[in-house]
């Protein structure tokens, strides 16, 4: 029996070429996507409620998204006249008109994506791929089927991406509300014993290895 390959990009990889079609037409992607950050998320089949509350939720943050410059993208195996006919439901009954494109895949497409788990089915699995502005694959979320992902964490994400890249520093737990440091972020580390004895005399250092600051 031949063995099914679960592929899957990497953190810092480029996130693979693909041509798709979608409910705004064809796109060649991560190359039509050039110069903007963009969220890519797989859901499991249109027409499930947990997939519906999930483009309910994206589609109220699609501003939040446009204000970083992030494009949302919606992607199943299902054909495109089931996303038509799907988001045309969440319109009529439940009033949300989804703006974003959502991706009619094909098996080849989601398994290059590591979309299709060899143990469960034909469905596309809950992935999340952020890339930025190079096609970069930023971070990766993987969730079963049977559990809703957190669109705030999604942007929460794309938010300390786009600040971690522009200031040069990391982001803490939970940022902006971290239990500790609020909503500062975290100095990188020093590289000499020198900076580390003038780290420990700094204000907002726990030690010369835990230094945070405001921007």
């Amino acid at each position: 029996m031949e063995e099914t390959k679960l592929n899957m990009p990497l953190l810092g990889d480029d996130f693979p070429e693909i041509k798709v079609q979608t409910t705004h037409g064809p796109m060649n992607i991560p190359g039509d996507l050039k110069g903007s950050w963009f969220v890519l998320f797989s859901h499991p089949a249109d027409f499930t409620p947990v997939c519906t509350t999930e483009f309910h939720g994206f589609q109220q943050r699609y501003e939040e998204f446009e204000k970083m410059n992030c494009k949302l993208i919606g992607m199943s195996v299902d054909q495109v006249f089931s996303h038509i006919k799907w988001i045309q439901w969440i319109k009529d009954n439940l009033d949300m008109e989804i703006k974003f494109p959502v991706i009619a895949a094909n098996d080849q497409i989601a398994l290059k994506l590591g979309m299709l788990h060899p143990g469960k089915g034909t469905n596309t699995v809950r992935a999340v791929f952020v890339g930025d502005p190079q096609g970069k694959v930023r971070l990766v979320l993987y969730y079963p089927q049977e559990i809703g992902r957190n669109m705030d964490e999604v942007v929460r994400a794309v938010k300390a991406l786009q600040l971690s890249d522009k200031n040069g520093v990391a982001v803490p737990a939970n940022w902006p509300n971290n239990e500790l440091i609020q909503d500062h972020v975290i100095i990188p580390p020093v590289k000499t014993v020198k900076d580390a004895e003038a780290r420990e005399k700094q204000e907002g250092c726990y030690d010369w290895w835990f230094c945070h600051k405001a921007l």
